[in-house]
């Protein structure tokens, strides 16, 4: 590990005054589950690390009027614990457990879950977001079964490694960021994670010089829910996860949306998915048109077309449990 200046700030505006602007220069440390890791690694060296841990006003979770605000630094056993998340946003909770272990519930933080970097064992091995080896994709011809199958027509292949992006574009949230000044922007959480262009960019919306604070979800009423496939008793991330939401208004379904993780460089939405089960009793027949439905414009590479029907399978499962 490169050697490198450790600040500690107590407030939010002095730890955006210590940033770079430009990505590698400084790095944001929250509970260190990935970053610790790329530092390890010399996947990013930077001259300076800035740690959260002592900001008070980054932590917590707190109801509002329309909805809830949680704080990036709540750590994510805190989020499965609270009363208001286990009430209005189940799926939430079950994407949370999924990270698995209680080291990684006490220590990882719900700002560091949407900010990790991609798990591509390409990109871990130092090869870059693209994976490109004498300009060739070693994605394209090697070992893919863990890659994306939609959203992979251009160079990035990787899956974003969120557990609970897929769970916040679902349910409408808004990611607040805070950069120099005290000055502060509002992201859609469809918004906030990015494909990629070039092997500089990152996978967020977030620049170099600003600090995710928030994220705040409203609360409409939506049914929702998420279904995870994985390794049997496994602490890894999920080949495919689906989170679903919706209203049901007179016994059919309105407003409803479907959102996939781990099957793209982004979370992803279905809008196809969604229009079958919009209108809809919700029944098995309807949560298998939905899964069918959820599965169109995938494009996998060599190893992977068995995502496929784990994409139909998650989301039948998310449906129902959600409708019950």
């Amino acid at each position: 590990m490169k050697s490198f200046e450790y600040a500690a700030p107590k407030t939010l505006k002095e730890a955006a005054g210590l940033l770079g602007d430009k990505w590698g220069e400084t790095e944001v440390l929250a509970g260190g589950t990935d970053l610790v890791t790329l530092l390890k690694q010399h996947l990013t060296e930077p001259r300076r690390l800035v740690s959260l841990r002592n900001i008070s006003e980054l932590k917590g979770i707190e109801a509002e009027k329309n909805g809830l605000r949680i704080g990036a630094m709540t750590a994510l056993g805190e989020l499965v614990e609270d009363r208001h998340v286990k009430e209005h946003f189940p799926c939430l909770i079950t994407a949370a457990k999924g990270v698995g272990s209680p080291q990684l519930m006490s220590v990882g933080t719900v700002g560091g879950d949407l900010c990790q970097r991609p798990r591509c064992w390409y990109f871990r091995n130092g090869f870059g977001l693209f994976a490109k080896h004498e300009g060739a994709s070693l994605v394209r011809g090697g070992e893919n079964r863990y890659h994306a199958i939609f959203g992979n027509d251009g160079e990035a292949l990787f899956v974003s490694p969120s557990s609970l992006g897929p769970s916040l574009v679902a349910l409408d949230a808004v990611i607040t960021v805070t950069g120099a000044k005290g000055k502060t922007r509002k992201i859609a959480a469809d918004k906030f994670f990015q494909t990629p262009r070039t092997e500089t960019d990152r996978e967020t919306a977030l620049k170099p010089d600003e600090i995710l604070t928030n994220i705040f979800i409203p609360t409409k009423g939506l049914r929702n829910a998420t279904y995870e496939v994985r390794h049997r008793q496994g602490l890894d991330w999920p080949y495919v996860t689906a989170t679903v939401a919706f209203q049901i208004r007179t016994g059919t379904v309105s407003d409803a949306r479907v959102v996939l993780g781990h099957v793209a460089p982004v979370p992803w939405p279905s809008s196809s998915a969604g229009k079958a089960l919009n209108s809809a009793k919700v029944d098995a027949a309807t949560a298998v048109k939905c899964g069918e439905a959820a599965t169109q414009g995938a494009k996998p590479l060599s190893q992977n077309s068995y995502k496929i029907q784990l994409v139909r399978t998650a989301v039948k499962r998310a449906v129902l449990a959600a409708a019950t």
